[in-house]
């Protein structure tokens, strides 16, 4: 008896059962982060178990775009200046879209004003070596990184890179305040770092204002727990209050 087998059946059947795959280890994936910040889930107006946590609030998504908006319109001139500085002093583009890691795992395009050259990603693995936090660290810095312009270094010292996050803000991806989200996909988190994709990551947080690259991804994590632990708006106004401070001190700038 003959059986003939159509090879596009056959490879539409590989491709389906590879697709089945990836939606269990996802569906995995997700079961993990839900258990993981399921401790955390405590209302921050009445305090009670099923109301919404401060992060994730209706009243922080409106605010936090709110003052975004306003400080873009206010900060448009500084826009302004600092592309111009960027495509004089290198070639490519104004901003640097970076994917990074959000709330619940999601990945979202983030903005940035670029400090690097145009093919810097492609140069990373081969910088891996001069990690700070060590060749086989998920985090990735590097003192003096070779790949940074000449306007780069300043920007990324006074933190206005970061400016351009003002967008991602008022899209909802992030808010103000919050854990910095990773370059890094979530996959590769371990268990115990789960904890910080409960909410949404933020301009600023505690990392930031208690010494940022010089701060392991680890140290990171205790104080993004910390800070998710202690969350309200109390907690996030002094954290705006401090970043400009800590900023200025240019303490574990990278």
């Amino acid at each position: 008896m003959n059986i003939s087998v159509d090879t596009n059946d056959a490879l539409l059947g590989s491709a389906a059962g590879e697709a089945q795959k990836e939606d269990r280890r996802n569906l995995e994936f997700r079961r993990k982060v839900a258990a993981a910040i399921h401790v955390h889930r405590k209302g921050w107006l009445l305090g009670n178990e099923t109301g919404r946590p401060w992060s994730t609030s209706r009243t922080n998504r409106v605010f936090s775009a709110l003052a975004a908006l306003v400080l873009l319109v206010l900060l448009s001139p500084v826009f302004i200046a600092i592309a111009l500085l960027i495509k004089v002093t290198s070639s490519g583009p104004v901003f640097f879209i970076q994917q990074r890691t959000g709330f619940r795992g999601r990945r979202f395009g983030m903005f940035k004003f670029r400090t690097m050259v145009k093919n810097a990603e492609e140069l990373k693995e081969s910088l891996r070596h001069l990690n700070k936090h060590g060749a086989d660290s998920i985090d990735f810095k590097i003192d003096n990184d070779p790949r940074i312009t000449r306007i780069g270094g300043f920007l990324r010292k006074t933190s206005l890179d970061e400016l351009p996050n003002l967008i991602n803000v008022v899209l909802g991806n992030m808010r103000l305040v919050g854990p910095r989200p990773t370059s890094f996909n979530a996959s590769t988190y371990h268990d115990e770092h789960l904890g910080r994709l409960g909410i949404y990551p933020g301009i600023t947080g505690l990392w930031q204002i208690s010494g940022r690259s010089d701060i392991d991804f680890d140290q990171r994590v205790e104080l993004d727990l910390k800070y998710i632990t202690e969350q309200g708006p109390m907690q996030d106004l002094v954290i705006l209050l401090k970043t400009p401070v800590s900023i200025l001190s240019g303490r574990g700038a990278s």
